[in-house]
């Protein structure tokens, strides 16, 4: 390949060369930022050369690859020791440019990892660390828990074998603000240490599920702050009690050899599951010959529908619905009910505190649809670190924008 070699303009650029690899451009810090740490960036005396010259991949000419190369000396920085220079056109510990780094972390945001990868022309375990890298840096940089009035506490699953990452999100903003791998009292206690005791106590609102690994560190931490519980896993628990009561209801036909009732009952599982308002001319004829035949099963769809009331009436009277509803499930005489009145006992400020505030888990489930839709573009992930770092750059606002 013949030779070439011209001036570039720019701040670091010195010289251009043509290489059987591609085009290498020979480049140096400018004269403020040199001598100074990879990873604080501050000034400190030097060490020595390092182990000369290195390279960083840039973004491509055309179709052809390009690359910087510059010395690469090492300081020794009073609080990290011995480390590489940091250099103003690439990240720490990177063999990639900080605008190679961005267009990847822009495209990993919105592409699968094969486009990504291919269009790149990097292996997905670089596109991986530059997503952490990307991410870590945007952290430094914004303070997402600034704030923070009313959150909302969740987790999701992200791999199979209990595989579980726990997510807040704002609750004014709609974005995520922390993630962390686990799922259980550490994980939230690591997010309120992150978050602070002076801002513990600015929040007013946590909007969670029943579970008490997430009420115990909340009352722990803030305890000026008001919990309230999702309604939909509420009314999730009076679904699976009703359930509970159908099966029993089959399983009872079955032993007494009444085959054509199992049948009905088999059948019936979604006209006494969904809302009323949504059920088929079929469906609600079925409804109807349970509310005729059956009398165990028709009185827990009534009790399912009845508690899904409270939340669509005022706070004083969801009160006096859920005082009449527990009442009422206590002697119903379902075991299934039964359970359920007790633990809707225990949370009940939480519930009614939902229905006063207006809060739910919308927004959190929202976000974990999201969670999921990225780690099945890139086909999973093996570690949570790399999973949490391409949530927060997409849902957390930290994305940077294309170069230009």
């Amino acid at each position: 390949m013949n030779q070439h070699r011209s001036v570039c303009n720019g701040r670091w650029w010195r010289t251009c060369g043509w290489a059987a690899r591609g085009v290498i451009v020979s480049v140096r810090p400018g004269f403020r930022e040199r001598g100074r740490c990879g990873i604080c960036r501050r000034r400190c005396p030097g060490y020595d050369n390092g182990d000369g010259r290195r390279s960083w991949r840039a973004l491509d000419l055309g179709s052809t690859f390009c690359f910087l190369e510059a010395d690469a000396p090492r300081v020794n920085c009073r609080r990290h020791d011995v480390v590489v220079a940091a250099v103003p056109w690439a990240r720490h510990d990177s063999r990639f440019t900080r605008v190679f780094e961005d267009q990847v972390a822009w495209l990993a945001c919105r592409c699968s990892k094969t486009a990504v990868s291919e269009l790149m022309r990097v292996a997905w375990r670089s596109v991986r660390g530059i997503l952490e890298r990307v991410a870590d840096e945007a952290r430094r940089n914004v303070d997402l828990l600034d704030g923070l009035k009313r959150i909302g506490i969740d987790e999701i699953s992200h791999r199979k074998g209990q595989r579980y990452l726990t997510i807040v999100v704002n609750h004014h903003t709609g974005r995520l603000v922390w993630a962390g791998a686990g799922r259980d009292r550490k994980t939230v206690l690591a997010f309120f240490d992150a978050l602070g005791e002076e801002r513990c106590k600015q929040t007013e609102l946590v909007s969670c599920d029943m579970a008490s690994w997430i009420a115990g560190p909340v009352a722990e931490r803030c305890p000026g702050a008001v919990r309230c519980v999702d309604p939909f896993h509420v009314i999730q628990f009076a679904t699976d009690a009703l359930d509970q009561v159908r099966r029993e209801v089959w399983n009872e036909a079955r032993r007494q050899g009444n085959m054509e009732l199992a049948r009905d009952l088999k059948g019936a599982r979604f006209a006494v599951s969904k809302n009323p308002e949504n059920l088929t001319d079929r469906q609600q004829a079925k409804l109807a010959e349970i509310q005729k035949t059956n009398g165990p099963l028709y009185p827990a769809y009534l009790l399912k529908e009845q508690l899904r009331q409270i939340y669509r009436v005022s706070a004083k009277q969801a009160e006096q619905l859920l005082e009449q509803w527990l009442a009422w499930a206590r002697r119903s005489r379902l075991p299934s009910f039964v359970k359920l009145a007790r633990t809707i006992t225990a949370q009940r400020n939480g519930i009614l505190s939902a229905v006063t505030n207006g809060l739910s888990n919308a927004r959190i489930e929202q976000m974990n649809t999201q969670i999921r839709l990225l780690a099945r573009q890139a086909f999973g992930f093996q570690s949570p670190r790399r999973l949490i770092a391409l949530a927060m750059l997409k849902l957390a606002g930290l994305c940077p924008p294309l170069p230009r």
